[in-house]
């Protein structure tokens, strides 16, 4: 008696009398009613939300993706704005922050980042017009003695060399990074 993983019936053809068909698709199919579509829309706005705070243009793709019809789209964006549920300016100034302290992001960095995530221009220019210039010179330095100590074994022209690219892929132009190096390298002769 052979031992099969297998039910007898689940290699039989689709619509045969063991295997019922599958349910329509395509031309025979409804589309949903408006009603359903916005209510759609609603549950994956929500649940786009609840997992991470999302710009309205990150949503509006979202949307796009699932199908969603642009009207209804608008429709409820709107809504989800007008109750608070959207807010570029709150996102923008969240990302701002957590990337100035957790990874040391310069303010081109982080506006590049806020405009690939579809912030407008002016609010992007209002949150990092709170970063003052000196708070970048600021974070470069507490960057770059960081980095320092794990390359304080090189020679100082390497060191030098591969703080500027860790500096320069941070986003800061030249100018603050040999600063930022300069400062660093003081503390550690010191």
């Amino acid at each position: 008696m052979p031992n099969n993983a297998f039910p007898d019936d689940y290699f039989a053809p689709e619509g045969s009398k063991d295997h019922p068909p599958a349910a329509k698709v395509g031309r025979d199919a409804k589309p949903p009613s408006p009603e359903k579509l916005e209510q759609r829309a609603k549950n994956v706005l929500l649940h786009q939300l609840s997992r991470q705070a999302k710009t309205e243009h990150q949503l509006r793709e979202v949307l796009i993706k699932r199908e969603i019809p642009a009207e209804i789209t608008d429709k409820v964006i709107v809504r989800f704005t007008e109750a608070g549920l959207i807010d570029d300016r709150q996102v923008a100034q969240t990302i701002a922050h957590t990337r100035r302290a957790t990874r040391g992001l310069s303010s081109s960095a982080i506006k590049r980042e806020l405009a690939q995530k579809g912030v407008a221009a002016e609010i992007i220019e209002e949150v990092l017009g709170a970063f003052a210039a000196e708070d970048e010179l600021h974070t470069a330095i507490a960057i770059a003695s960081r980095r320092i100590k794990a390359l304080a074994r090189l020679e100082p022209e390497v060191r030098r060399r591969r703080l500027l690219g860790f500096l320069a892929r941070k986003g800061y132009p030249g100018s603050v990074a040999f600063a930022a190096i300069k400062a660093a390298e003081a503390q550690i002769a010191a």
